[in-house]
Parts: C-alpha cells; structure tokens; sequence
C-alpha cells in the first residue's frame, strides 16, 4: 500500500498536502482499493466552506457511493475539473493527478491534529 511520508492523513482515508496557504485534498490508495473502478466524482463547489469531519465531495464506484469527508475546515478554492472527464485518476493516480479539491484552512491547527503517516499505516495494517 502506498502511504507517502510527505502527506497527513485523516482516519476517514483522506489524506492532505500542505501548500503554503492553501491545502491539496484527495483520497489514500488503500480508500481507492477499497472502492474499486471509480466511475464519478462529484466535488465540492467552489466557495463552499467545509467543516473538518464533514462530508465534502461524494466518489461513486462500480460498487456504491462514499462520502468524501474535508480533513480540515475552510473554504474551497479549486476543484479538479480532470475528474469530470477522467474520475479513474483517483484509482491510478491518487497522491497526484487524482487530487479532488483545494481549501484555504481556517483553523490550521487542525493539519497538526491528522495522522502521521506512520499512524495511518498502523490504521490501515
């Protein structure tokens, strides 16, 4: 299983990439095996202020549909429009090309309060 050491990770299998004052969300590799063929991506708007541990996008695969959760609370900046064309990025690519949205943090104290990667592979073994 892929857990890159440069990320934090929620319990919900999100994980974040911290970019000065904005942060990359997206889902883990174990959370894309887990769903399987990811077939539709409906992401946040745009604007849309996200509370930590609420759902924040909705992933549908051949197999169901799973909520999304925002690790941390802020305001959406981005979304990954690849996604709409193209949802099987977050099955081959989930750490990179597969991202799902962008928030500004309101309350960066929440990145600290994730999951270590280390954390996060004892979660998931």
């Amino acid at each position: 299983m892929n857990v890159p050491i440069d990320l934090r990770y929620a319990k919900t299998h999100e994980w974040i990439r911290s970019d000065g004052d904005s942060v990359t969300v997206g889902i883990t590799d174990h959370a894309q095996a887990e769903l399987t063929d990811i077939v539709y991506v409906e992401p946040p708007k745009i604007g849309a202020e996200v509370k930590a541990e609420t759902t924040a996008a909705v992933v549908e695969s051949v197999k169901a549909a799973s909520d999304i959760y925002s690790p941390i609370s802020g305001v959406v900046t981005e979304v990954n429009e690849a996604l709409t064309s193209n949802p099987a990025l977050l099955n081959t690519d989930p750490f990179s090309q597969g991202w799902i949205f962008k928030i500004r943090p309101s309350n960066p104290a929440e990145i600290e309060a994730l999951l270590s990667p280390e954390a996060y592979i004892a979660q998931i073994s």
